[in-house]
């Protein structure tokens, strides 16, 4: 297998598996509530290593997957801007899986070190995920071989945009959080989900290029 397969191969698998891990692992948990509660507090408690190791796998498989399209896109939009945007959110969720939340009730002056390095790695990723769609969208629509992704990446980039926004409104406005707060798990997801879905998408075409070559 080529290094382009290996890195579709490392964005569809990595993804799934994310997806996968905290689904199953949310509806298994006692006393966790996939609605409410964020998807990291799985890391949490004596099995958070679950968690944990899902963050860090996904951190893996996401840098292999940008040093691929790196090799790919040698030139032109988003050979630099887009590779650099997945590199980060690759280093970002190893460190989100390093460094572990401080539970949902603890006070912002009582926040550890640690929480503290977890929230700011968990903003910078939902901030990057709808940029980084829009990145490669540029590319997609000039790209002769890659215009078969240029639907998809569009649609989902508008649905990542606007439930980034929503999730961003619903965490860090007090009267609204305490408003959606039973559903808090449910949104963070439906503004995570969009860009896995992409990932999985991008590394699929990846792989149908890495067979041609």
């Amino acid at each position: 297998m080529n290094q382009l397969g290996i890195a579709a191969w490392a964005a569809m698998v990595g993804s799934a598996i994310f997806v996968g891990v905290f689904t199953l692992e949310g509806s298994l948990r006692p006393g966790y509530d996939p609605l409410a509660m964020h998807i990291s507090a799985l890391s949490l408690g004596p099995r958070g290593w679950i968690q944990i190791a899902n963050f860090v796998v996904l951190g893996v498989l996401l840098a292999l997957f940008a040093r691929g399209v790196g090799t790919e896109f040698r030139t032109g939009k988003a050979s630099r801007g887009g590779v650099i945007l997945l590199a980060t959110m690759a280093v970002m969720f190893i460190v989100s899986g390093a460094f572990v939340m401080d539970p949902a009730a603890t006070p912002q002056s009582q926040a550890s070190i640690q929480g503290t390095i977890h929230a700011l790695a968990g903003g910078i990723i939902f901030l990057l995920m709808p940029i980084s769609i829009f990145v490669f969208l540029r590319r997609f629509r000039v790209d002769p071989k890659w215009q078969s992704m240029q639907s998809w990446t569009l649609v989902l980039g508008i649905i990542e945009a606007v439930a980034v926004f929503i999730f961003i409104v619903a965490s860090k406005a007090p009267q609204v959080q305490s408003a959606v707060s039973p559903w808090l798990g449910l949104i963070q997801r439906t503004a995570l989900v969009p860009f896995m879905f992409w990932l999985f998408m991008f590394g699929l075409e990846l792989h149908r290029r890495s067979k041609q070559g």
